[in-house]
């Protein structure tokens, strides 16, 4: 009898529909915001055949920045992350707006992070890594995907980071 019950909750655990991106989320303790209006003439997100790129998105919430600054100055690369991450979740709206569900994103293609710094910070990628991270827990294995780091100059509304994805979508 036990045997039967094991694979009678092994066959219900099949039938289980996979955590929606946003429960994912919700695990985390974060949700997806509302999409940040564009500050110029451009849109949030385009598609172009079966790919979805997002705008630049800077850490906006609630409608001011969570820093301002260069990163190695002002900013640390912790709250350098948290920002990134903000942007994660910022390109993650733009997605949802798009799209209509984050479920329809297939595949995380690229990720760009753009880092405000001064020019002798070299973390860059562990600023990245905030928002791999956050794509990789919201999408599983189709939250991996190809990335560029790199130091800038400046950064709109002296934002320290700014973040723009490419996925595939179903």
């Amino acid at each position: 009898m036990a045997a039967t019950s094991v694979s009678h909750a092994y066959r219900r655990e099949e039938t289980m529909p996979p955590a929606t991106p946003e429960e994912r989320l919700a695990d985390l303790g974060l949700a997806i915001p509302e999409p940040v209006s564009p500050a110029g003439a451009y849109r949030p997100a385009v598609a172009a055949g079966g790919l979805v790129h997002t705008s630049g998105q800077v850490p906006l919430r609630d409608g001011a920045l969570l820093a301002t600054g260069k990163v190695g100055a002002a900013v640390t690369t912790a709250q350098a992350r948290e920002c990134a991450r903000q942007c994660g979740l910022n390109a993650l709206a733009a997605l949802r707006a798009q799209l209509g569900d984050l479920s329809r994103v297939s595949r995380v293609v690229k990720v760009l992070v753009f880092v405000a710094c001064t020019p002798d910070f070299t973390e860059q990628p562990a600023v990245g890594d905030s928002v791999s991270e956050l794509l990789r827990h919201v999408f599983g294995s189709a939250g991996e995907h190809a990335r560029s780091a790199v130091g800038v100059t400046a950064l709109p509304l002296d934002a320290p980071v700014e973040v723009e994805l490419v996925v595939e979508a179903g």
